[in-house]
């Protein structure tokens, strides 16, 4: 039941982190488009450039938990990558139990605070020009999180399974 628990996180979160991915070229372009107008036509749209701190957002917070997932957060890895996969699930259990997890759960609730309010009083952009749906950005944060939250849950999981496998491997 823990590996198909596994499964079913990474599987969400493997298919959330494709398809935010392609935000990134949507970025580069319309970030590139935003400069052009700002150097060549001295315009600038500020809808345009609301929408661009959206998608930056949107990638950040929906692709964490892919990010975690595929092992590419930042690291200090100088004693880590020498270490036995046993050691490695030790440190990610207790990292998880004690930082990851607490962590995102008090983001999520946070979050869920900012989003309701968001929602409820159809937040938009101070700006005048802006974009319409504040409240779009504020539920990434909450969600954002959540799959992090998920993903850290399976990273634990995984690690508890590593630990009490009798044949699990013990090198690199």
């Amino acid at each position: 039941m823990l590996e198909k628990t596994i499964q079913i996180i990474n599987t969400i979160n493997q298919k959330l982190g494709k398809w935010i991915s392609w935000l990134s070229l949507a970025l580069v372009i319309l970030v590139c488009l935003i400069v052009a107008m700002r150097y060549l036509m001295d315009y600038t749209i500020i809808w345009m450039d609301e929408l661009s701190r959206y998608f930056f957002a949107y990638l950040f917070l929906y692709g964490a938990g892919y990010t975690f997932q595929k092992d590419r957060h930042v690291r200090v890895d100088v004693f880590y990558d020498k270490w036995t996969i046993k050691r490695k699930a030790w440190i990610n259990l207790i990292g998880g139990v004690l930082f990851l997890i607490p962590w995102c759960v008090i983001l999520v609730q946070v979050g869920w605070h900012y989003t309701v309010i968001a929602f409820n009083m159809n937040e938009s952009s101070s700006q005048a020009g802006g974009l319409p749906a504040l409240y779009l950005m504020k539920s990434a944060i909450f969600l954002g999180i959540f799959f992090l939250l998920l993903q850290g849950i399976a990273s634990v999981l995984s690690a508890f399974l590593i630990l009490t496998s009798k044949t699990a491997q013990t090198t690199n």
